[in-house]
């Protein structure tokens, strides 16, 4: 008997560590038993603001995979005195068009049209150096002062936020400001790519403009910027590295005294452009920084180019030779 036993046991071993799947009941009845359960970490929620639906005033653009759930919980952003920047307000020249850059807060009221622009531009460099975050409240103005704070108001929704100027544009015609995807979001024209809003300037706890005066760090004279773009038509006899040395006739898109602006605006371009992006350069001479597009062999080609650009983005770059 003893010996019958220890001839069984491996099997009844085996069997024991064999998964069961079904046991015999009372009556004789099998029922299935259920395997052990495992734990499956519930799905992330995708927030809101990603399905929705309707395009920005950038092709493609909108809210990233991780955009928070709840917008109107961020704050908008609180006025404080700052320096204004050392480059970012100086004259500067984009598509043809000269822009001045105040250098003095308060006394600015407008009403126009503003864009909004994402994911396209999230983690890239602004105009003052800092990194562009959509789900922060910031705006970019052709001439604010950077930083400079204004109140946006929605009059369709009557919402208004407050955010700082940190950025340069936008360079379209009939635009009047470019809102962070948050702050256009709040505003409640995130589907509508742009709308009409009245735009005014808030001083940090009512400061005078000559207390902010004091503070802004002293520049070299300003270029006059009549001067620069016809600088810009001739060719540079400084040399240049050897990527950026084709002859040829290139798209005059900005001029600018500072290189971080050119590096904005080139990454801003570099969005709009698509794969004509892989001609844009920044040239320098001096202390102008010019952003072109090129080159091309012939001036008919270039002008060719050009209108599609006018018809793309609404504006006519100018055609320089070299």
């Amino acid at each position: 008997m003893k010996s019958l036993f220890y001839l069984l046991l491996p099997a009844l071993l085996a069997a024991c560590g064999s998964p069961l799947t079904r046991i015999e009941t009372d009556r004789g009845e099998k029922s299935a038993v259920s395997p052990a359960p495992t734990f499956s970490p519930p799905a992330k929620k995708p927030s809101p603001w990603v399905l929705k639906k309707g395009g920005g005033y950038y092709q493609d653009d909108g809210p990233g995979d991780d955009a928070p759930e709840d917008l109107d919980a961020i704050p908008d952003a609180v006025p404080k005195l700052e320096p204004l920047h050392r480059f970012a307000n100086n004259p500067y020249n984009v598509l043809g068009k000269d822009y001045t850059p105040k250098k003095s807060l308060g006394g600015y009221r407008a009403r126009g049209v503003a864009s909004w622009y994402g994911k396209k531009f999230h983690g890239q460099k602004t105009s003052s150096g800092e990194i562009y975050d959509m789900y922060g409240m910031t705006a970019a103005h052709p001439t604010l002062p950077i930083p400079s704070y204004v109140r946006v108001t929605n009059p369709a929704s009557t919402k208004s936020v407050v955010l700082r100027i940190n950025d340069r544009g936008p360079f379209h015609a009939g635009r009047l400001m470019d809102l962070s995807w948050t702050a256009a979001a709040k505003l409640g024209y995130i589907g509508n790519g742009s709308t009409l809003v009245e735009v005014e300037s808030v001083v940090p706890g009512q400061e005078t403009q000559l207390a902010m005066a004091s503070l802004l760090p002293k520049a070299p004279p300003l270029e006059d910027p009549i001067a620069r773009i016809a600088e810009a038509t001739m060719p540079t006899p400084t040399p240049l590295t050897a990527t950026h040395d084709a002859a040829g006739h290139y798209l005059q898109l900005g001029a600018f005294g500072n290189r971080e602006n050119a590096e904005a605006l080139q990454s801003r371009m570099t969005r709009e452009l698509g794969e004509l992006s892989d001609k844009l350069v920044i040239r320098s001479a001096g202390n102008l920084h010019r952003v072109q597009l090129g080159p091309w062999v012939d001036i008919a080609a270039a002008r060719q180019v050009a209108e599609q650009l006018r018809k793309k983005l609404d504006f006519m770059p100018v055609v320089v030779q070299r």
